[in-house]
């Protein structure tokens, strides 16, 4: 049997990375691309030259390439090449309030790079599921318009809504530079999808983390104020009162779901993604939960919220169970603040 070959980009990041991991060890080859933008854009903290270092070292089938997604001669060069059965799109600049001193850069990567991979694909190999990981930020602010509840600990929807489903609109919302960005890369694989029938899933993904993930304070909240809880350093709390709620899922139940996905693939349908109700935390409940395993975070005073930064956010998670039901969320956010501790303190 032909041994298959995927093509990973963002592939040292946190996502990318899990994917490498789950179909090398499927056994895969597995074409990766990842040029460590990211350490331009938060520094060496943010960089991800250690995971593909390990990636390289424990996935012999791992092929990496530094190439810029913005290149589309390259990109086309490589598609060609590769012919992948399977591509996961990762590569991205992630951040939403980064984006705003950075515009060119962050449209050219987020959608002039999802535009020249979808092209490639559609000309080489049209018929391989491809995964995009869009964002809830494509909603903009329009999630605070519903009705909120503040409770002790944190805000909820006040009319018992389970979460945000895809039929939330998209457009006159206030998005960030980042949101655009995503939006037009979303609705470019809906296209393509549905234009070219092609098996594009678009995955809007909320808070998505993990023990490698190389957080920073503009990017990676959970992950970052674990690291300032067991390393001691002080902590923002940026408005809301530390109320806002974000729902969780760790980097390995995305990739398991992208792997369904490539079992039973749709052309441009959209799914939100996140570790729904029952992974739903505030800062002040992840405060207090890190406060319990013996972490005390240090807090700065509190600053204005961010502008259009999301007060209660939780997915739906209806759609994508129903599309796949065979997959399942495997880390709570126990598990997740657990695992993420002990990394950070073996690294101290």
């Amino acid at each position: 049997m032909r041994q298959l070959k995927a093509l990973v980009t963002g592939s040292g990041g946190l996502v990318g990375s899990a994917c490498v991991d789950l179909l090398a060890r499927q056994g895969w080859n597995v074409v990766g691309v990842d040029n460590d933008m990211r350490q331009a854009f938060f520094g060496s903290q943010g960089s991800t030259a250690r995971a593909i270092k390990t990636m390289c070292q424990d996935h012999p089938q791992y092929e990496h390439h530094t190439i810029d997604i913005r290149d589309r001669g390259a990109i086309r060069d490589l598609v060609r090449s590769v012919r992948p059965a399977f591509i996961i799109h990762t590569a991205a600049q992630p951040s939403h309030d980064k984006a705003a001193s950075i515009p060119y850069d962050d449209f050219d990567i987020n959608a002039v790079g999802t535009l020249n991979l979808l092209v490639a694909a559609r000309d080489y190999c049209p018929d391989s599921p491809f995964c995009f990981t869009s964002t809830n930020k494509v909603y903009g602010d329009r999630p605070n318009d519903l009705t909120l509840t503040e409770l002790p600990t944190r805000y909820d929807y006040a009319d018992g809504l389970t979460g945000i489903s895809e039929s939330m609109p998209i457009d006159q919302t206030l998005h960030s530079l980042f949101g655009v960005s995503k939006v037009a890369a979303d609705v470019l694989c809906q296209e393509f999808g549905r234009y070219f029938s092609m098996p594009v899933g678009i995955f809007r993904c909320g808070c998505i983390t993990g023990p490698q993930h190389a957080a920073v304070e503009l990017h990676g909240y959970l992950a970052y104020i674990v690291r300032c809880a067991v390393r001691g350093v002080e902590y923002t709390i940026y408005g809301y009162k530390g109320k806002q709620v974000r729902d969780q899922i760790h980097s390995d139940d995305v990739a398991s779901l992208f792997y369904e996905f490539f079992k039973a693939p749709r052309g441009g349908e959209v799914y939100n993604l996140g570790g729904g109700r029952q992974n739903s935390i505030s800062i002040l409940e992840t405060i207090e939960a890190l406060d319990q395993m013996g972490f005390n975070l240090k807090r700065r005073p509190e600053q204005p919220n961010r502008k259009g930064d999301h007060i209660c956010y939780i997915s739906d998670l209806s759609k994508v169970n129903s599309h796949f039901p065979a997959w399942r969320l495997e880390h709570n956010v126990t598990r997740i603040l657990t695992d993420l501790a002990r990394t950070q303190y073996d690294a101290v």
